[in-house]
């Protein structure tokens, strides 16, 4: 079960305005669903992912919400800088931490912000609707160390590689980035409970590329997603030579669908085809 320690919970609000009028939602509610709003009231749940972050130095927090995972974050020793969207709730944590060290709250898109010019690490419980676009910030963010993000289950299993199958953007990202699914938690563990459980995603920057050609890598993989010629093998042979000693040396059968390439024999891929 879990322990609610929330500033609010809203595990009535679905009762209280299936009797309005018109259907209705409250403005609040219409704010939740239109910003993707699911408040972490697990206290198990939050533990997990400070433990999953290792909590230091400068993190930013896409959608901040109430704060509870904010005051954790500065709790462990971090400097946060949280993000919120919504104006109310936005005014609600900047008035809330105004004392507290080490804590910054600002009104607006997090995915618009600027990268700091300095490391630092992502963490937050992300609005389902815009992971994609926050992950593809992460990635691109040239001082990002890490991001521990609080995902659809489905979303952190697919990219980390969970049904067996890789994704391309793990693929195209994996010489400089891993992904590891850390832990399970259950849809109960949000107010207003989502339809989905979710998952604590940790993607981190490697110390050392595996890959240094960016570019040439990025070819090879996204000519081998194609599918042009029917199999994996086949379109690579349009463009490169020696791609059957190259799958022999990798461990790749000639007939092994792209999605069950592993990353890392994409790397061997890469350095056999660039010899």
């Amino acid at each position: 079960m879990a322990q609610s320690f929330a500033f609010g919970d809203y595990s009535h609000t679905q009762k209280k305005t299936a009797q309005k009028k018109g259907g209705g939602r409250t403005p609040r509610d219409r704010a939740r669903r239109e910003l993707s709003q699911n408040f972490l009231v697990d206290r198990h749940a939050l533990e997990q992912i400070v433990k999953a972050a290792e909590p230091a130095g400068l993190i930013l927090e896409p959608g901040s919400g109430e704060g509870v995972l904010t005051m954790a974050l500065a709790s462990a020793g971090a400097r946060v800088v949280g993000y919120e969207l919504d104006p109310l709730l936005a005014a609600k944590l900047r008035a809330r931490t105004r004392d507290i060290a080490g804590i910054e709250i600002v009104k607006g898109d997090f995915t618009a912000a600027r990268p700091p010019e300095e490391p630092f690490a992502v963490v937050g419980n992300i609005p389902y609707s815009i992971t994609s676009k926050i992950v593809d910030w992460c990635l691109t963010a040239e001082h990002l160390t890490s991001a521990t993000l609080l995902t659809q289950l489905e979303y952190a299993r697919k990219r980390s590689g969970d049904y067996g199958r890789w994704s391309l953007v793990t693929v195209l990202s994996w010489p400089w980035f891993t992904w590891e699914l850390l832990g399970h938690v259950e849809r109960t563990s949000f107010r207003p409970v989502p339809s989905v459980d979710s998952a604590i995603l940790r993607i981190e920057r490697r110390p050392d590329p595996l890959v240094g050609d960016e570019a040439a890598y990025r070819d090879l993989v996204e000519l081998g997603f194609t599918g042009v010629g029917g199999s994996l093998r086949a379109s690579l042979e349009r463009h490169y030579r020696h791609v059957s000693r190259a799958f022999r040396v990798a461990g790749i059968a000639p007939d092994t669908v792209v999605a069950f390439v592993h990353p890392d024999q994409w790397i061997t891929l890469f350095r056999e085809l660039h010899r």
